[in-house]
């Protein structure tokens, strides 16, 4: 993964949000586990920090880690999850390929598109 900072001496709070990220995730990756468990793992990062982020852990998924996340961001699971989950109420209520839309995703999380 790729960190900026100011040298090999700075604390990692000083970095900026995407690359905290990074640096916990290759934190987590450097143990080599089986499964890995995120929590809206790109929330308040850009948009480089995100593909890179998803591109290691896609790449990681194909030499067999299982890569499981949460995330309120639609868009997000049909660019990059070849399975959603959707959960409403605290249970399952879909289930859906990486093939669905969005209106299908919303209906099942008990939202709507229209306002």
């Amino acid at each position: 993964m790729t960190v900026k900072t100011d040298g090999p001496g700075a604390a990692s709070g000083s970095l900026s949000g995407g690359n905290q990220q990074k640096v916990v995730i290759a934190k987590i990756l450097v143990t080599d586990p089986s499964v890995i468990m995120l929590d809206e793992p790109s929330r308040g990062i850009d948009i480089g920090a995100k593909a890179e982020v998803f591109r290691l852990l896609a790449e990681r998924a194909r030499q067999g880690l299982a890569v499981v996340y949460t995330t309120s961001e639609v868009s997000e699971c049909l660019s990059i999850a070849p399975r959603i989950i959707v959960m409403h109420r605290g249970k399952i209520s879909a289930e859906f390929s990486h093939d669905t839309t969005k209106e299908a995703i919303m209906a099942a999380s008990g939202e709507s598109l229209v306002a």
